[in-house]
């Protein structure tokens, strides 16, 4: 059965889901910070998805990723999937800047996580509800706690 691993848990909000994924809002409001999580137990790589979840994840991301070029209007995309320290299969998105806080460098541990004002967050999750319609999306409109982690929601 799948379940969110805890890091990310803590360090996300729930956006919704679509058919494969979690789409998940990293709590650092230094970046517009996206995160797919393939909703299947025991992934640690996209090469042990089954070959339609495969092809699923990339019709996903490319969604997310230009409905983010739509409404962030970035230099670049960072997409990529790390397992270094969360083993769960997980695809991180991020909006880049050239005049972002570790602009050009890598954003880990280049500058310390900002929180989100809850102004900034609902407006922010509202954009991405509004723009991420398609793909089977389903929005996660039950955000009690907008402040909160993932953990509320249950895929």
């Amino acid at each position: 059965m799948f379940e969110l691993h805890e890091q990310l848990k803590e360090d996300t909000v729930t956006v919704g889901q679509f058919k494969l994924c979690l789409v998940l809002l990293h709590k650092d409001a230094n970046y517009p910070w996206v995160i797919l999580v393939p909703k299947r137990s025991k992934m640690r790589e996209i090469h042990h998805l089954a070959q339609e979840d495969q092809l699923q994840l990339i019709r996903e991301s490319s969604h997310l990723s230009e409905v983010m070029t739509s409404i962030f209007t970035p230099t670049t995309m960072n997409i990529a999937a790390l397992g270094n320290v969360v083993s769960q299969l997980h695809v991180h998105h991020v909006a880049r800047f050239s005049d972002d806080p570790a602009w050009p460098g890598a954003i880990w541990g280049a500058k310390p996580a900002k929180a989100y004002d809850k102004e900034v967050l609902e407006e922010r999750l509202n954009r991405l509800h509004g723009s991420l319609v398609g793909e089977g999306f389903e929005a996660h409109c039950g955000v009690d706690d907008i402040m909160g982690s993932s953990e509320s929601f249950t895929p």
